[in-house]
């Protein structure tokens, strides 16, 4: 059966997911087809979190026109979609005294952004605003307007608003086949279980929108995946850190930061490596160990014993090192592709862009009388938990019931996994529980709680895969007893 649409989005990221819900505000006919079984599962997921500034990229790219634009509306979609959001600010940190032109010259390029939160500070007040910070720093270019947020989350709140705004999404769904058939002025789209004319396609795909591009006959542009890799640190330990820690950025990116997570880890990373041909999303000890060395050298308070995992994040970076955002030669078809740092934050902005390419082509948008901005959903626990450990592991041997601790690391009751099962968006697999609830993010990792949540999964929902995410793609990931073993073999200091 052919489902006929006004727009088919190609890729449920967060700037797929971004372009849906704000086209999702008029009377069109909206779908989304996703290759994996949840949303949020390439970059989006495996990132740094942050929401920059504004003042690192270049003020003619799209890149520096758009991160601004788009974290200035940060704040408030994070409160209409109930989604973490934390506007702790950044810091750009050098220890020489030959760097400040530079601060000066990213100071300047932020201001013609148009940023007017940007300072650069002396030593005193450096260590006055982070305290945490190496004796050694002397200046800093501080953006009081940066934060963090929670990626995954986002993406999920962003589906599952679409949907409520009529918005249909289709996980396990591969882009198969496209064409442009002329005569029709439409594009005819095949997935393995689904085919669709749509007037207009999205392709939001990340490292695959090249691939994608090609079906339809267009000629490729280049995508380089570049893998970044990253150590996380136990709840708690981000409480420390009062804000985001840059060093001075050079050619492959911002470099290694360390920054606080919106549920008090700290995230530690990433290095940059572009690979040849796929990307590898496995970790090893060796860019760990030049990861954390690096990291060090801006906060020697790091304490190395605190790492529970590693994980690497692969973005998708285009020759021109900006976004493309355009319609193709054949009309209709649009990509949004090279979406790498900033993308995150500049994805509303991004979908504004969207939005504006489809009207200029002269697509009517009526906005809808009905339309929902707000999302209702249960408060995100990102303060102290509210039980103490021990109550915690008593609260997992209760019997069966709402409130028996499925995970004590993180506090995680029956009732908040069973409660997932009532949503719009299909949860399919332990990971995808894992992003809604953060049952298997603590300390143990899931030991304990992955048996339990199989079993609420086969209860209330429907088992897609009883693997996590790592082990259906087959990764190689450094955890925190290989960790820690390498530290003591290295007599590596706290």
């Amino acid at each position: 059966m052919t489902r006929e649409l006004d727009i088919l989005i190609v890729g449920a990221g967060v700037v797929g997911l971004s372009i849906a819900r704000q086209m999702s505000r008029y009377n069109l006919r909206i779908a989304v087809v996703e290759k994996e079984p949840d949303v949020a599962m390439g970059a989006t997921k495996a990132n740094s979190a942050i929401v920059h500034g504004g003042y690192a990229e270049h003020h003619k790219t799209l890149k520096g026109q758009l991160c601004y634009a788009g974290r200035r509306q940060f704040a408030q979609l994070c409160r209409d979609l109930q989604v973490p959001f934390k506007p702790c600010g950044s810091l750009v940190a050098t220890e020489q005294e030959n760097d400040r032109p530079h601060l000066e010259s990213l100071l300047d390029n932020g201001r013609k952004n148009g940023l007017d939160d940007l300072e650069i500070i002396g030593q005193d007040q450096l260590r006055q605003l982070e305290p945490e910070i190496s004796p050694r720093m002397r200046y800093a270019l501080w953006c009081r307007g940066a934060g963090i947020c929670s990626p995954y989350e986002l993406a999920i709140a962003l589906a599952e608003n679409a949907i409520d705004n009529g918005v249909a999404i289709y996980l396990n769904q591969p882009l198969l086949a496209a064409e442009w058939q002329p005569e029709r002025h439409r594009f005819s789209l095949s997935t393995p279980d689904h085919h669709f004319l749509a007037r207009y396609a999205i392709n939001a795909t990340g490292l695959a929108a090249a691939e994608v591009r090609s079906l339809i006959g267009e000629p490729p542009y280049s995508i380089q995946p570049r893998s970044g890799q990253y150590l996380l640190m136990q709840r708690g330990s981000g409480d420390r850190l009062r804000q985001v820690l840059f060093p001075m950025p050079g050619p492959m990116g911002k470099g290694i930061l360390v920054a606080p997570t919106v549920y008090g880890n700290l995230i530690v990373g990433p290095d940059a490596l572009d690979a040849n041909g796929e990307a590898d999303r496995s970790t090893d000890l060796d860019r760990l160990n030049a990861i954390w060395l690096q990291a060090r050298h801006s906060n020697s308070a790091l304490d190395p014993k605190e790492m529970i995992r590693s994980f690497s994040g692969v973005r998708a970076v285009a020759t021109t090192d900006d976004f493309i955002i355009e319609m193709s030669s054949i009309r209709g078809w649009i990509d949004a592709a090279g979406i790498q740092s900033p993308g995150l934050t500049a994805s509303p902005a991004i979908a504004e862009r969207i939005e504006a390419i489809i009207r200029d082509d002269g697509l009517p948008l009526i906005k809808k009388d009905n339309w929902q901005p707000r999302r209702i959903a249960e408060a995100a626990m990102t303060g102290p938990l509210p039980y103490t450990m021990r109550d915690a592991a008593d609260r997992a041997t209760w019997p069966d019931g709402p409130e028996r601790m499925i995970c004590r690391c993180e506090q995680v009751e029956q009732q908040r996994i069973s409660g997932l099962f009532q949503r719009v968006l299909p949860v399919l697999t332990i990971d995808a529980v894992k992003r809604r609830t953060r049952a298997g993010m603590g300390i143990c990792q899931g030991q304990f709680c992955r048996p339990r949540v199989i079993e609420q999964i086969n209860r209330y929902g429907q088992l897609y895969d009883d693997k996590t995410d790592a082990e259906r793609l087959g990764l190689r990931r450094v955890d925190r007893t290989a960790w820690l073993a390498w530290l003591k073999e290295n007599d590596v200091p706290s």
